[in-house]
């Protein structure tokens, strides 16, 4: 696709306030594929105005129509799977197969789904002698990130539209041309103007700018928990309402009475995905004692199917890249054992990193504690439930895990007893209909379904 080089603000394509750029560079090959428009606060007070404009007669619009809008959306981003695919391929680097099954398809279902709720959904309850209306916040500030550029968009604007809000969205400087895509599908579905609106820029600047906005009611962020703390400041400061879905270091617990090889397999095709690019993924695999060295055993050779340029990506850029070989260095320099992979670049050319098992890993060490965001998995040991339990619940992270088990029963009594907001027993599917977010530091309020809907609407009760 060619890069807009302007902003999607008040229903059409406006130059941006000042002449800088963004430069978008392809991980594979470190060339440049575009420029899109560094945007400032100037560009962010236009689309919040344009949004705040829009408000009343799009709040106003029955829900039956917003879901009319939103199956327009949902058919429109269906027809484009192919552009958005080869489009995230070039500036995430994700391989054609992930992009096309993963990137491209699934928001197109999450679209759908609001489109079904924004139908079904109901915005008022009887209580007593009062009624309860569902009413929506207002403007949303959404930021994403770069890891999964069209899904963290579609989760964010799909809900806050179904709810009856506006939204300016600053995408992640990594890959601003999905969410240019993204505004050519909201414009053909005939989405009125200054409903959505789009300005590309750094975080730091349009970012910022967009969180700190008085016309903002609500800023709903994913990215880093580091990040994510300073706009939960800003917010609480303007009295302002956040969603954050933020950072993970996810357990996946293996149970003694588990298909071993089944779980050990799932374990690392998950890490592997996304080239380990994912705040859900199931970074720590914990192993009874007993069959510690068989699933060690297992793990490297199931990773070796993982080759970098085929079925692993790169990382987004050359500073993923680094912050991710040095996690693996600080493993090796804290005692884990390497039994795959490592800090040594696998290829000449692109962001890549080579897929990167370590055994003898201890709950303390460094790369079992924080959040690498590449493809490396810690293998480690427990004793027994309880041992097990301590382990998976002790980091400051809480978004999402596995445990298996011979049945399912015995799996759902463990993972009860996981501070974390979602959990796959013996190999669950995804579904997008299901609340995603996470407990302690991993984040404020939740993602898709309903729960997601929810989040966009604020309450007001009559008394008769």
């Amino acid at each position: 696709m060619k890069a807009h080089d302007g902003m999607y603000i008040g229903g059409q394509w406006q130059p941006a306030a000042a002449p800088d750029t963004i430069a978008v560079v392809n991980p594979a090959d470190e060339q440049v594929i575009g420029h899109v428009p560094a945007g400032t606060a100037e560009d962010v007070d236009a689309a919040v105005h344009a949004a705040r404009a829009a408000f009343p007669a799009w709040a106003a619009t029955p829900p039956a129509e917003r879901a009319q809008r939103l199956a327009a959306l949902r058919d429109e981003l269906g027809r484009r799977t192919e552009e958005i695919a080869e489009t995230v391929t070039a500036e995430l680097g994700a391989p054609p197969a992930l992009a096309l099954a993963v990137h491209a398809s699934l928001p197109v279902k999450v679209a759908g789904s609001y489109a079904e709720l924004a139908g079904s959904y109901s915005f008022e309850e009887k209580l007593g002698n009062s009624t309860v209306l569902m009413e929506p916040v207002g403007v949303v500030g959404a930021i994403t990130p770069w890891n999964y550029p069209l899904h963290q968009i579609v989760a964010k604007v799909a809900p806050a539209l179904a709810a009856g809000c506006t939204v300016v969205l600053k995408p992640a400087e990594d890959t601003p041309l999905t969410a240019q895509l993204f505004a050519e599908a909201v414009h053909a579905a005939g989405v009125p103007a200054g409903v959505f609106n789009l300005v590309t820029g750094l975080g730091t600047v349009a970012g910022q700018a967009l969180a700190e906005h008085e016309g903002v009611d609500l800023v709903s962020f994913t990215g880093s928990t580091a990040v994510g703390r300073q706009i939960g400041a800003t917010a609480g400061g303007a009295i302002k309402r956040v969603a954050l879905e933020l950072g993970g270091k996810s357990a996946s617990v293996i149970l003694p009475s588990a298909d071993l090889a089944k779980a050990v397999n799932a374990g690392v095709a998950n890490v592997m995905s996304n080239s380990g690019q994912t705040c859900s993924a199931w970074t720590r695999m914990l192993v009874h004692r007993d069959r510690y060295d068989e699933a060690v055993a297992l793990a490297a050779a199931a990773v070796a199917k993982y080759v970098p340029g085929d079925r692993v990506g790169p990382l987004v850029n050359a500073k993923q890249r680094e912050r991710v070989r040095g996690y693996i260095a600080k493993g090796v320099a804290e005692g884990a054992r390497l039994v795959a992979g490592g800090p040594e670049a696998p290829l000449e050319t692109g962001y890549y990193v080579s897929p990167t098992v370590f055994a003898d890993v201890t709950p303390g060490m460094t790369i079992a504690q924080e959040e690498i965001f590449g493809p490396v998995l810690s293998i480690l040991r427990y004793e027994d439930e309880d041992d097990a339990l301590a382990i998976a619940n002790g980091t400051v992270y809480g978004l999402a895990g596995a445990v298996w088990a011979g049945d399912d029963a015995e799996a759902v009594a463990f993972a009860r007893r996981m501070d974390t907001g979602q959990v796959d027993i013996n190999g669950g599917r995804f579904n997008p209909l299901a609340p995603f977010g996470g407990y302690k530091q991993s984040g404020v309020g939740r993602e898709l379904g309903p729960h997601g809907l929810a989040e966009y609407l604020q309450t007001k009760s009559l008394q008769f």
